[in-house]
């Protein structure tokens, strides 16, 4: 019998040594390319390659400037002659433009016997393929990257015929951003598959051998398996044969047809750990404008729909609707193909939002946008909502997201930036995110910390490696693909995922080396395995709050227009949903649902998670700043609308509130008022919308000079300026100083040098190196009675800032003991490199923690550093506010525009401006301007109005020219909500489905949606009247407007009312059917 003891050999004269491993993993390193490359196997990686001009013909047609014509225009001027002859070496550009190109290739006859034939074109850029009829066929993506995907696959029918045409659009940048270099390739080829699949092979054998631990029997296996392949590979195509024999050594017997045969028709893995999706992240916007976004879009989605048609396991996800949006407007025929492959199952939706958005700065209202148009997007094209929320590269994630998701038909979070932390390794890889409300979703961080794998063994050996959850299960997620500028899986990717799962299967079933690969599944069945075993979640472990990122805090601050175009934009669109619903419910006047959605969408795609955090070229800037001007515009011609619909127009001027629910009394600038004082009056709104200037007496605010600065100061509050900065600010009610002894307030900056990412980071040494800015002149502005106000001016290196700080003679809002601001509006001429401009205020105020406005709450944060994790929030994202609160008294700094904020002790920091040098060079540099202001008040934030002073800063009372009729809604205000001082009612619009999702015609019906939120933490029981409106039915919806639960309501006088009861934080929108 084979290996028995009569044939073992007697006597030994080999004299064999023991392999030298390290020298065979040197030698590895030669079978492919490098200085061997005309001996090893690329040698016949190609039976046959052609260049020249009768084989391959290029006709090219530039595109005018910045354009990009269709596919259609460019043929028609390519088929018109005025395409001229180029060849290797021609250069398209300058950066962004875009160049058309007719490609004839003319196949050899006796190339119709090979099972595939390809044009390889690189011109070093980024090209869409498209065929005679304007189908677009397939990206290419040029350079020697990773990325690089050259090769076009000719139609079998068209090399039999010898005639092949294709329109190619070439762009002249990179993948990463802007770029020229010449054309490399542009060659008829006949690959040898079978060495391909060799070279496949072997790439999978000597990366186990190098990425499994030395002493692995699967890795030395893996190394002697390879050096086998290399002693038998003799150059020949025959021995290419016997190599791929000696392969399935490690991959196992006739392994491509062992897998084909599992999968089946649809290609799905029956099992495996490592759950694996193609992916392409492509950032809206970043080191390329929207323009090029939506070539990238294209370029990528239609390469993987080429991909599924010869990978059938090739299961790709993709999020975002506005790039949906872009490929079914500008690309109709992939839209189509898509949908189908969608509809096949190969190509799911996910996500649920507009875009993947920054989640730190927008407004809970904002957010709850990017699920609402995200979900009826996904909804009226593909006929189903996302049930995964997807941020895969947000820096970071704000404590409602979990509750938001919830009440958006999301039920999962797909993430991995916490992998980015500089500091502390995140605990958790899936888990329980549970909310500031308790709501929860159940979360999964791919251990393999990426979501562009290349699908190398390294990478799917850290599925295990650095899984932090696998005492509860080994599942986790490979998101695999080029990505950020696009691309998405190539074929490379999925022939190396075969391979993985051949040795998976044959070597490791158990996964004790290697997660076993899963292909064909979906985002969706991956969570749901997840839920069924772990109990529906109940065995995994859970994090409350929000998911800091300790990384990329310098995005709070960094483009300072685009900040306050945000917020400006958030508030606007608000107030213009507000007006014209009331004008839709009094007149024949009609909602203006289709501007308000593209308004809409607009800002939210402003909200990319690059855009608003302000990491993307100038040319992104550009185009963002210049929405934020057309959303202004818009917005306040609508705006406008509804008010002429309101309003009878006279020379009678009024205010308007629209916070509606918080009552205001406050001195205004105005022009118009014959009552006003040196351009200053008193407006009150007690209640509703509508208030006047009224006269009231009040104790004046005057302002003093003392010494060489100032004093101002009313009846609740002082500020002394001295030697150029702020060295008191008093509370005089009660005698207590608010600055602590030996120190002063005012204007600093910093030096300013991340150790990478320019206008993402900031390091904590920052803090280190400071420089107190201290006023030069100080001049009165205002001497009172109803504001005081100084105008001090100081020069920042090469920067101006003139700062007018005001005190005003009336308390910030109508409550009992409410303090008066102190107000400083900005203008700064900003020229600087790599500085960092901040307020400070050191307080007399000790506690161990402050408050943090936040989309629809707050998030409390400690002001000491005890711990790792402490100090990692060395610089914070809110909104409106901060807040700093002991027993009795606290101090809030608000501003109109910011958002990084910190607190350390007893220090209050608000950072103002930035000015990193990259990716835009010109970063906040010119003229900006912000208002920010001090708040002083009695009892903790929760006793306080900090919320509704924050409110009122951000939403000046609204001067207009008018006389109200008496059956306007604005006299009475229709919505009020009582018994609950904790409870905002932060929108009023009209129902979604009152307007059809395609056309936006209307449908007959006729709804108000009111969306409210518990601020300060705790229950309530809130009651809801509605007056002089006729209602028929009340429910409470989620954000979809779907419906939740019935709501009884009952006649209250002349209005009907309703009880609505509130846990901590919870948001819950109403919708109300008008009889």
């Amino acid at each position: 019998m084979a290996g028995s003891f009569a044939d073992y050999p007697r006597h030994s004269f080999a004299a064999r040594p023991k392999a030298n491993s390290p020298l065979v993993s040197k030698r590895l390193d030669n079978f492919l390319d490098g200085r061997y490359k005309d001996q090893n196997l690329s040698k016949v990686l190609y039976a046959s390659r052609r260049d020249d001009a009768q084989h391959v013909k290029l006709e090219y047609w530039p595109a005018p400037g910045r354009t990009k014509p269709t596919f259609d225009e460019a043929r028609k001027h390519l088929d018109g002659g005025q395409g001229k002859a180029i060849g290797k070496g021609f250069e398209f550009g300058p950066s962004w433009t875009n160049h058309w190109l007719k490609v004839t290739l003319n196949i050899p006859k006796d190339w119709a016997k090979y099972p595939e034939v390809q044009l390889i074109f690189d011109m070093s850029g980024e090209a869409l393929v498209f065929d005679e009829s304007g189908v677009a066929l397939q990206g290419l993506t040029g350079d020697f990257h990773s990325d690089r995907r050259a090769e076009y696959i000719i139609p079998s029918t068209e090399v039999k015929k010898g005639r092949c045409v294709r329109y190619i659009e070439c762009s002249a940048n990179h993948m990463f951003g802007c770029g020229t270099d010449p054309l490399v390739s542009a060659d008829l080829a006949v690959p040898n598959l079978e060495a391909w699949r060799l070279k496949y092979d072997f790439e999978t054998l000597r990366q186990l051998s190098e990425v499994l631990p030395a002493q692995s029997p699967l890795a030395n296996k893996a190394r002697m398996t390879a050096n086998n392949i290399m002693n038998a590979f003799d150059g020949t195509l025959e021995s290419v044969a016997t190599c791929r024999g000696l392969a399935e050594e490690c991959l196992g017997r006739d392994w491509e047809n062992r897998i084909a045969k599992a999968r089946g028709g649809k290609g799905a893995d029956p099992d495996g750990q490592l759950w694996s999706l193609g992916h392409c992240h492509i950032d809206t916007a970043w080191l390329w404008p929207w323009s090029v976004t939506q070539q990238k879009v294209a370029r990528s989605w239609s390469t993987q729909i080429d991909l599924m048609e010869r990978y059938p396991e090739h299961h790709f996800v993709a999020t975002t609707a506005q790039q949906y949006k872009w490929l079914e407007t500008l690309y109709p025929k992939v839209f189509e193909k898509l949908k189908q492959k969608v509809k096949s199952g190969q190509f799911e939706v996910t996500g649920g939002t507009w875009v993947e958005c920054d989640s730190n700065m927008p407004s809970g209202e904002a957010l709850s946008r990017q699920f609402l148009l995200g979900q009826r997007y996904f909804k009226s094209r593909f006929g189903f909502y996302c049930d995964t929320f997807v941020l895969p590269d947000t820096f970071g994630y704000v404590a409602q997201l979990p509750q938001l998701a919830r009440l958006s038909g999301c039920s999962s979070f797909f993430t991995q930036k916490l992998s980015w932390n500089a500091t502390n390794l995140f605990p958790y890889t899936t888990f329980n995110w549970v909310g500031l409300d308790g709501s929860e979703v159940l979360t999964h961080m791919t251990p393999v910390v990426n979501y562009n794998s290349q699908c190398g063994i390294d990478d799917i050996r850290k599925g295990y490696t650095n899984h932090q959850n696998l005492d509860v299960t080994s599942d986790s997620m490979l998101l695999f693909g080029n990505g950020d500028g696009g691309g998405g899986p190539t074929p490379q990717m999925l022939e190396r995922l075969r391979r993985a799962r051949a040795v998976g299967e044959a070597n490791d079933a158990s996964g004790s080396e290697l997660p076993l690969i899963r292909m064909g599944a979906t985002m969706s069945a991956f969570f749901d395995s997840v839920r069924a075993k772990t109990n529906n979640g109940e065995v995994l472990p859970d994090w409350y709050g929000e998911l800091y990122l300790e990384f990329h805090r310098g995005t709070y601050t960094s483009q300072a227009s685009t900040k306050r175009g945000n917020r400006s934009g958030e508030i606007l669109l608000k107030d213009v949903e507000l007006l014209a619903t009331l004008a839709s419910l009094s007149s024949d006047y009609k909602y203006p649902k289709e501007n308000l959605d593209l308004l809409w969408e607009d800002l939210c795609r402003n909200q990319f998670h690059d855009t608003l955090p302000g990491s993307s070229i100038n040319l992104c800037v550009k185009d963002s700043d210049g929405k934020y001007r057309e959303i202004q515009a818009a917005g306040k011609d609508l705006l406008n609308g509804a008010l002429d619909a309101l309003i009878s127009r006279s020379n009678e001027s009024i205010f308007l509130n629209t916070l509606h629910s918080i009552p205001r009394r406050e001195v205004v600038a105005s022009k118009c008022s014959v009552s006003a004082q040196d351009g200053f009056a008193i407006a009150e709104v007690s209640t509703g919308i509508q208030g006047a200037v009224i006269k009231a007496e009040h104790t004046p605010a005057v302002v003093e000079k003392a010494g060489d600065g100032f004093i101002l100061s009313n009846s609740t509050m002082s500020i002394r300026i001295a030697g150029g900065r702020i060295t008191s600010i008093k509370d005089l009610a009660l005698g207590r100083e608010l600055i602590r002894q030996g120190r002063t307030a005012g204007l600093n900056i910093y030096e300013d040098h991340p150790e990478n990412w320019d206008a993402w980071d900031v390091e904590y040494y920052h803090l280190e190196k400071v420089t107190h800015l201290r006023f030069e002149t100080c001049e009165i502005a205002a001497k009172g009675p109803l504001r005081a106000s100084v105008v001090c001016t100081m020069a920042v290196g090469r920067s101006k800032a003139t700062v007018t700080i005001s005190l005003d003679a009336l308390p910030a809002s109508v409550q009992e003991g409410s303090r008066s601001l102190i107000r400083f509006d900005c203008e700064v001429d900003w020229h600087e490199d790599h500085r960092f401009l901040k307020f400070e205020l050191p307080t007399t105020v000790w506690a161990p923690e402050a408050t943090y406005d936040a989309a629809f709450g707050v998030v409390k944060r400690p002001t000491y550093r005890n711990t790792t994790w402490d100090s990692a929030k060395f610089e914070v994202c809110a909104h409106k506010f901060a807040d700093l609160s002991e027993y009795g008294y606290g101090v809030a700094i608000l501003n109109d525009c910011k958002y990084g904020y910190a607190v350390q002790g007893s220090v209050m920091r608000l950072s103002l401006l930035r000015s990193p040098t990259a990716p835009d060079e010109t970063c906040d540099r010119g003229n900006q301007q912000f208002a920010f202001a001090i708040y002083p008040h009695l009892g903790t934030y929760s006793e306080s109005d900090v919320q509704q002073v924050a409110h009122i800063f951000n939403n000046p009372l609204l001067e207009t020219q008018g006389s109200l009729p008496s059956s306007s809604p604005l006299s009475a205000f229709p919505f009020v909500v009582e018994r609950a001082p904790n409870v905002m009612l932060e929108t009023v619009k009209r129902g979604e489905n009152d307007f059809d999702a395609l056309t936006h015609k209307p449908t007959g019906s006729k709804t108000i949606i009111m969306r409210l939120f518990e601020h300060m933490g705790g229950s309530a029981a809130a009651k809801i009247s509605i007056r002089g409106i006729k209602v028929a039915n009340a429910s409470v919806v989620n954000i979809l407007e779907h419906h939740i639960q019935d709501m009884a309501f009952k006649s209250d006088g002349d209005a009907i009312s309703m009880d609505v009861t509130f846990t901590a934080f919870e948001v819950k929108t109403v919708k109300v059917e008008l009889a």
